[in-house]
């Protein structure tokens, strides 16, 4: 699990490089492996990530640090793992990532994530490593089950490219997922700080700890499907990530007491509740942004998997209608249709 640090900056650092004040406190590592992690999205400043290692301090800034679970040191080893790429070319990668893959070696993880795959399919030497060397070409996260789109970068400049996409909001990420209840509201916006639980550390929650980092989900609502004996009904939506944290929409559904089917950390209720789901039901279904060297724009869409469609089906006969954004996205997911 990643370790949290989080600073206060005094009055005698003010003016200070971000990176040599990191680089100068007894909890961080040396100057050179602070200026990666800021590369790497992994410092936020007052709440807000911060991709710059040359950003001026000030006194009363809260930083905060996420630095990696420290591992063995290794190559990352070359698995033959089938990787479903949507688009490809000289920088960048998008691919659908299959749920249970994890993203990049940890612990109880060691290999057979997607890690592996890609130094298999591009070689290590053609993948970028802003994020650190066992996490290669990795631009953003999924968790491990949750399935669908992802960014890589082939080099070190695509990567931070991708990132400050990321950090300006200007790459389109969207998700369909399934939660337990009605939403009333056809669409919203939930804007809020997120930090690790201090009840329990393996997850999130949503916090107003100044150290906090700011979360920002839009979403709308797709369809709704009425209540039966055992649950409350639920809402088929669309969330749209401004931000990119840890569990973000898995946290801020459950804020609005929403959570995700099939969620095994923020859910509820059992099996069938649940709709028998073994995972949370959540789909990276939608990526677009404008190419960093060519200028493209690059679309990609990805159909629910067999096991989130099969969840929806059992669903099909309780449909209490599409909204006008259902209308145009359902069909698109890849659903048996009247």
């Amino acid at each position: 699990m990643a370790a949290d640090v989080h600073l206060l900056v005094p009055s005698e650092a003010a003016g200070e490089r971000l990176d040599a004040y990191l680089g100068a406190q007894d909890a961080c590592p040396s100057r050179s492996a602070c200026a990666k992690l800021v590369e790497a999205g992994a410092v936020a400043v007052n709440g807000e990530t911060c991709l710059s290692k040359k950003q001026v301090v000030c006194e009363g800034d809260r930083i905060s640090i996420e630095l990696p679970e420290v591992r063995e040191p290794g190559a990352i080893v070359p698995q033959a793992i089938p990787l479903d790429i949507r688009y490809e070319d000289d920088h960048l990668l998008v691919l659908s990532k299959q749920r249970g893959l994890v993203c990049h070696p940890a612990h109880g993880h060691e290999d057979g994530t997607l890690a592996n795959a890609l130094v298999y399919h591009c070689g290590i030497e053609h993948l970028g490593t802003v994020q650190g060397e066992d996490r290669p070409g990795i631009v953003h996260r999924l968790d491990r089950d949750t399935s669908g789109l992802m960014l890589a970068a082939k080099d070190d400049e695509t990567q931070r490219a991708l990132q400050n996409l990321i950090r300006t909001r200007t790459l389109d990420r969207r998700y369909i997922t399934l939660v337990h209840g009605e939403i009333v509201m056809d669409e919203g916006t939930i804007n809020t700080g997120i930090a690790r639980s201090t009840r329990d550390r393996v997850k999130m929650a949503v916090s107003d700890d100044p150290f906090a980092r700011q979360a920002i989900t839009t979403f709308q609502v797709l369809e709704r499907f009425e209540p039966a004996r055992g649950d409350e009904g639920y809402t088929l939506v669309e969330c749209h990530l401004y931000t990119g944290r840890t569990h973000q929409i898995r946290v801020h559904m459950r804020h609005i007491h929403h959570p995700l089917v099939g969620d095994p950390l923020y859910g509820k209720g059992n099996g069938r509740m649940n709709l028998d789901l073994d995972r949370q039901f959540l789909h990276s279904w939608s990526v677009q942004f404008e190419h960093p060297f060519t200028g493209e724009v690059v679309s990609c869409r990805d159909e629910l998997p067999w096991d989130l469609a099969a969840a929806l089906e059992e669903l099909h006969d309780r449909s209490l209608g599409r909204t006008a954004a259902g209308d145009v996205i359902v069909p698109q997911l890849g659903l048996l249709e009247d």
